[in-house]
């Protein structure tokens, strides 16, 4: 099963959290001194005694700063805070009073070989004033090393988006929980490396999670090809994008993968792969009444003709869990009523132009990428595994995980079939659709890492079992 990762909450749920941690009687002072001395023992850790300019602004993040200068003072860095005005909340103004080191202004900053934003925590909403932005944007990029406390400032926690202008950070230390910019592009790519700093706030409730490592069992001793997972890939106009698919399967721990298609097998097809022949719909059709197939997957080099088509209405009716990707999902807008009135679970794996063929004008209209997903989920009573950078898996429940900073190696063709394929796999392996499609995006991006840059489909399909053996319970 896929283990639960760590929580993404958007700013008013991040203020909800906080608010219970007040009910219960911690203060607000008490928190923001836990928060900065987390934040600062990580710089700490990381930069020693670099020289450091800690920026803060008027609210708590500048707070926070303020916290995070007097526990590096104390740890010997030569620390410099510039503020841009004074602060606006009691527990900045009891912060900056804790401080015992000088403050100057904002424009009197110099740059240093180590600093740390704390100008504007996750709740902005509008751009940075633009003289404020291009001295601030000055000073993180003559730094050495940069920090952002919680968020980047200029960055829109919620929407995942620049406010101003991208700026790189070699650090983002999240504070409490993930916000969404924290793993969605394109403000993710700026973030460098992330940590999270634990404040003591409740996240148990939160729907939407970070991807973890997942825990696979091992085969029992009652295990048989069937027990494992029969896998059935519905072969269209291009072969070998199904053999793909039939491949990942394989290498993701199904027990048995056949391929189902007319004609001769192709030349490439391996031994222990079974070709069933049908040449027809009818008898396509057929193939898949069989009982012990554990899920089916259709679209991979499907195509997109008359032909096409009769194979995904097929494979909609089969009794089957099904993966539909690739040509199938551009197919599928008009057979939704037949999403919604199958017995079985159907999960989508659209890229971007794939989803945007599925949503149609919504494709667009929510927040952010996380929310997109959860909505089409939602609408088409199915899972959905959004591809890109940040991949984005989503149930009809309104449950979501992030997969964000995917190995750019992917962007080859045919990866996406093996990621069908290795969702099928643990589908058919009786993980439900939710887990299978998280246990699937891990697997599929530990093996493009394990086979290095420049790697083929077929060799990152190969991967995957090596991918499998980091997951297995011990």
């Amino acid at each position: 099963m896929a283990e639960r990762g760590s929580a993404v909450l958007t700013v008013a749920e991040m203020v909800a959290a906080e608010q219970a941690v007040f009910d219960s009687g911690v203060s607000v002072d008490a928190l923001m001194q836990r928060a900065g001395e987390g934040a600062g023992q990580m710089i700490w850790r990381i930069g020693g005694t670099t020289p450091t300019l800690v920026l803060c602004g008027p609210g708590n993040n500048g707070g926070d700063g303020y916290v995070i200068a007097e526990f590096l003072r104390r740890k010997d860095v030569p620390v410099t805070v510039a503020a841009l005005t004074e602060p606006r909340t009691d527990a900045a103004r009891h912060a900056r009073a804790r401080f015992g080191g000088e403050v100057i202004g904002f424009d009197e900053a110099e740059p240093a070989t180590q600093v740390v934003d704390c100008l504007f925590g996750s709740g902005l909403t509008r751009p940075l004033d633009g003289a404020v932005w291009h001295r601030f944007a000055e000073l993180v990029g003559q730094a050495r090393r940069s920090f952002a406390i919680d968020l980047p400032s200029g960055a829109d926690a919620d929407r995942a988006t620049w406010l101003n202008e991208r700026l790189h950070f070699d650090h983002v230390l999240a504070l409490g929980a993930w916000k969404y910019a924290h793993l969605l592009e394109p403000v993710a790519s700026d973030g460098g490396a992330l940590s999270l700093i634990e404040i003591g706030v409740d996240t148990e409730t939160a729907k939407v999670r970070r991807i973890a490592r997942p825990v696979i069992g091992a085969p029992d001793a009652r295990s048989h090809k069937y027990r494992r997972g029969l896998v059935a890939v519905l072969v269209g106009a291009m072969p070998g994008a199904a053999l793909l698919a039939a491949h990942a399967a394989q290498g993701a721990g199904a027990g048995y993968v056949k391929l189902i298609g007319a004609g001769d097998p192709p030349p490439q097809l391996p031994a222990d792969i079974v070709w069933q022949r049908a040449d027809d719909t009818a008898a396509v059709a057929e193939a898949l009444r069989d009982p012990r197939i554990g899920a089916v997957v259709v679209g991979p080099g499907l195509g997109r003709d008359d032909q096409a088509r009769s194979l995904l209405e097929t494979a909609l009716a089969c009794p089957h869990p099904l993966i539909v990707d690739a040509d199938a999902l551009h197919l599928l807008p008009g057979h939704f009523a037949s999403l919604k009135g199958r017995g079985a679970p159907v999960l989508l794996t659209p890229h971007q132009g794939e989803f945007e063929a599925l949503a149609g004008e919504a494709a667009g209209e929510a927040t952010n990428k996380v929310d997109r997903a959860r909505a089409l989920a939602r609408k088409l009573d199915a899972s959905l595994l959004y591809k890109g950078a940040d991949t984005v898996i989503a149930a009809p429940d309104g449950r979501a995980v992030i997969a964000d900073r995917r190995c750019s190696w992917l962007s080859v063709a045919g990866t996406g079939d093996v990621l069908a394929g290795c969702i099928a796999a643990r589908l058919a392996g009786h993980a439900q659709p939710f887990d299978a499609m998280t246990e699937a995006a891990w697997l599929h991006d530990r093996a493009a890492r394990i086979s290095g840059p420049a790697f083929s489909a077929l060799q990152l399909a190969t991967a995957l079992p090596q991918a499998l053996e980091a997951c297995l319970e011990r």
